[in-house]
């Protein structure tokens, strides 16, 4: 198993850009310790970036062991590898598969520059040695609160995107217990794109209480509560089946 501080946390804003300095490092460990496996690793990244879930990033993927390990490490992961390599990008794809996790987790060919997401959208970037990625890059597509983790002088280093100052919370019902239902974000507006979705797709009836009654939201999470029972007409035969959805 890795020696406990193998991984070093640093949770300060200017701490990030000394994290996304990422020129050609040494894979070599300190000392003579053995190197762990790509199991060993994804669960030491896991435990010390503490995300619980979402979209994992693993820049540089190579041969895909770790890419599939973190993938492993958890259903609640959506894990995407990018390689500049055609060779190792098809390696990668042959081992995931073989390993029956391609399709939650996968391998795409990358261009070296420019990173496919949305802004704001991703948990976790992992970013293997010898990668060099602009660090605005990095930032951009990191959700507030989101982590990178970069390997340097044979140790994982990570850093924190911190929660901007303009987005608000909406911890109540009605906004904050003070019940005025007004934030005080400065980004909400009319929706500019769809950034994710997920289901039911559709609410039991519309002659009733719709199945989604309230959401919350703090520090990045959705809390709501939803009617999942069968949809139709109101009917003793036809329960409802309420459900709290994090």
């Amino acid at each position: 198993m890795m020696k406990p501080g193998r991984i070093r946390r640093h949770w300060s804003a200017s701490g990030i850009v000394a994290a996304l300095a990422f020129a050609v490092v040494s894979g070599s460990l300190v000392g003579a310790e053995q190197e762990p496996s790509p199991e060993e690793m994804a669960l030491e990244i896991i435990e010390e970036t503490q995300v619980r879930g979402g979209l994992i990033v693993h820049v540089g993927s190579g041969d895909g062991r770790l890419t599939a390990a973190l993938g492993a490490a958890g259903s609640s992961y959506l894990v995407q590898g990018l390689d500049t390599d055609p060779l190792r990008v098809a390696a990668a794809r042959a081992w995931i598969g073989a390993q029956g996790q391609y399709g939650r987790v996968c391998v795409t060919l990358w261009d070296g520059k420019t990173l496919p997401y949305a802004d704001g959208l991703v948990n976790l970037v992992l970013v293997s040695p010898r990668q060099t990625i602009p660090k605005s890059e990095v930032l951009r597509v990191l959700a507030p609160g989101g982590a990178v983790c970069a390997k340097r002088d044979g140790r994982w280093t990570v850093r924190r995107k911190p929660w901007p100052e303009d987005i608000d919370q909406w911890t109540h019902y009605l906004c904050h217990a003070s019940n005025n239902a007004v934030a005080r974000d400065q980004r909400v507006g009319p929706p500019r794109r769809l950034q994710w979705t997920c289901g039911p797709q559709w609410s039991r009836s519309h002659e009733f209480n719709s199945s989604l009654v309230a959401m919350v939201s703090a520090g990045g999470r959705l809390f709501y509560i939803f009617d999942e029972g069968l949809t139709g007409v109101t009917t003793p035969s036809l329960p409802e089946r309420w459900t709290l959805v994090a």
